[in-house]
């Protein structure tokens, strides 16, 4: 009963739109007075679960996203891209992936990535002749690839959700062949659809151009290399990581490109104030919500209830991927993975899939949710810069569909693609 109390309030409660910290906190503090706990245990677990040092890096990464965007960082990498990849037909179409998965590799946020990028790229795309839904659904979905590319700090609450035993290292590792999987498949169907079009073909700029594009991008670059290198060769911890690349980003903006003035750098630290204040918020009330769920033995009877369906890998994960996707349509990442991790990683481990490789696997079914509706924050954000209504993009946006349910299938069915790397690094 108490745990129908638990979701079912849960339900409700996002049906009416009350906001998801809000939500996940209402229906706990129901269920507490159901069981007749003390309601003071509500506030003790949402400290408890903000208080891991491991989440000190989400406000640095978020700060070094923010001020990429305002550095004008994103616009240098473009044009690399755009020297590399604009030839080809559509191209504009395949500079936004490429883009994407340089920026992701920078920032590891999805929201930035469309933020920066979309207003960068989309007006461009419509100049050269480009609608405007292929525009926004190039750049939302491309954006998903900076999740799985590190660093991404949903990978360090991830982390941080599945205990002892997974490490930040192995999983920015695990990202990078996923994520690159995940933009060529992106970019094969953002060429059939250019095609199909008839959108224009780009031409090459020469070697000298695309030589004065990397030279202008390399400093920005460098971030993720510097990250990257340091946490793999132990000169600092991924949490120290994210503080480095705050202060590199900072010397790069104000003193390589001169291009961080006080209102950008203002804008930045409101920017990343904000966002941290609501990912925080939420990652505490999702540590009570879970709490209350391992209380009541969720786990246990979600791994009953798939079990007694199948016992086949091939099927429990099947299931698996089908419940993260429908409930990333609803909810947002951050809680979800608080939420999800403990409920749905047990089960998982009972058919032998590996903690590091399942992250893998929720960060690239949750992306997906972020680019559908009907929360799709992603989506939405795009539509806005694309100043097209959701409806319209979500007529249009099947053919990338299709290639992120394949990269989702493969990198679920396809172990190896995950865990080389780490297995190198062990």
């Amino acid at each position: 009963m108490e745990l129908t109390v638990l979701m079912g309030s849960l339900g409700v409660l996002l049906l009416i739109g009350v906001p998801v910290a809000f939500a996940l906190l209402g229906a706990s503090l129901l269920t507490l007075m159901v069981l007749d706990i003390p309601l003071v245990v509500a506030f003790q677990q949402m400290a408890a679960g903000m208080n891991i040092f491991a989440l000190i890096a989400i406000p640095f990464f978020v700060f070094a996203g923010d001020l990429m965007h305002h550095a004008g960082i994103a616009r240098r990498i473009v044009q690399v891209a755009d020297a590399v990849l604009g030839r080809t037909r559509g191209g504009l179409g395949q500079v936004n992936v490429g883009a994407s998965m340089l920026f992701g590799a920078v920032s590891g946020s999805a929201i930035a990535s469309v933020s920066a990028l979309g207003s960068t790229l989309m007006p461009m795309m419509k100049e050269k002749g480009y609608d405007a839904d292929y525009a926004v659904n190039v750049t939302t979905t491309a954006a998903i690839t900076g999740l799985l590319i590190p660093p991404s700090h949903n990978m360090i609450i991830y982390a941080a959700a599945a205990g002892v035993g997974v490490s930040v290292n192995e999983l920015f590792l695990a990202g990078v062949i996923p994520g690159i999987l995940t933009g060529g498949l992106l970019m094969v169907a953002a060429w059939l659809v250019a095609v199909k079009r008839g959108y224009p073909r780009g031409q090459f700029p020469g070697w000298r151009a695309f030589g004065l594009a990397l030279a202008a991008a390399l400093p920005g670059l460098t971030t993720a290399l510097i990250i990257f290198i340091g946490v793999l060769a132990g000169l600092f911890t991924p949490t120290e990581s994210s503080a480095v690349a705050v202060i590199y980003t900072v010397i790069v903006a104000a003193f390589v490109y001169r291009s961080m003035g006080r209102e950008g750098f203002f804008a930045a630290v409101t920017g990343a104030v904000r966002t941290t204040a609501m990912v925080m918020l939420i990652i505490g009330a999702a540590g009570t919500f879970g709490w209350l769920v391992a209380l009541l033995e969720a786990p246990a009877q979600l791994a009953a209830l798939i079990q007694s369906l199948s016992d086949n890998p091939i099927v429990v994960m099947l299931v698996i991927n089908l419940m993260l996707l429908i409930l990333g349509t609803f909810m947002d990442m951050a809680p979800l993975i608080v939420i999800g991790t403990p409920i749905f990683l047990p089960v998982a481990q009972a058919v032998g899939v590996d903690p590091v490789h399942f992250g893998i696997i929720m960060m690239l079914n949750l992306g997906i949710g972020l680019v559908t509706p009907p929360v799709g924050s992603v989506l939405f954000v795009g539509a806005a810069i694309g100043r097209i209504k959701v409806e319209q993009a979500v007529k249009t946006i099947w053919p990338f569909y299709l290639a992120l349910a394949a990269s989702l299938a493969l990198i679920t069915y396809v172990p190896y693609l995950s865990l080389a790397l780490p297995q190198l690094s062990r």
